[in-house]
């Protein structure tokens, strides 16, 4: 069974920085894309960076500038840097992949989304 572990929430001032990581764990036979989501209280779950396998990230328009995602395929992780947070960053930030298993002598690609960590910016 493949898990995520995600670490490095918080709360912080407006400003401030946090780094999250996210480890896959399981018998995996390769990753794919890996990125990160938030959702806050009351609102959908919105994207906000994903990186390719070979590294060509994309994010959302709201934090360009200020986020990047990075990843290290052989230990199976991805990041996230956040700098010059601000209050509307507040949510929880769940980390997903797409990782591909070993069934028999069948490979398949499900998505796995961690639990989520927790991120506060105050004012």
């Amino acid at each position: 069974q493949v898990q995520l572990a995600e670490s490095g929430g918080g709360s912080v001032h407006t400003g401030g920085s946090l780094r999250l990581s996210c480890e896959a764990s399981g018998v995996i036979f390769g990753i794919n894309d890996m990125g990160w989501y938030r959702q806050a209280p009351g609102k959908q779950r919105e994207l906000v960076a994903t990186t390719t396998k070979g590294g060509t990230a994309n994010y959302a328009d709201s934090v360009k500038g200020r986020f990047t995602i990075s990843r290290d395929n052989a230990k199976d992780s991805v990041f996230l840097q956040m700098n010059n947070l601000k209050p509307e960053d507040t949510a929880v930030y769940l980390c997903t992949m797409a990782v591909s298993v070993m069934s028999g002598d069948i490979v398949h690609e499900m998505d796995i989304w961690g639990q989520g960590t927790q991120v506060t910016v105050s004012s």
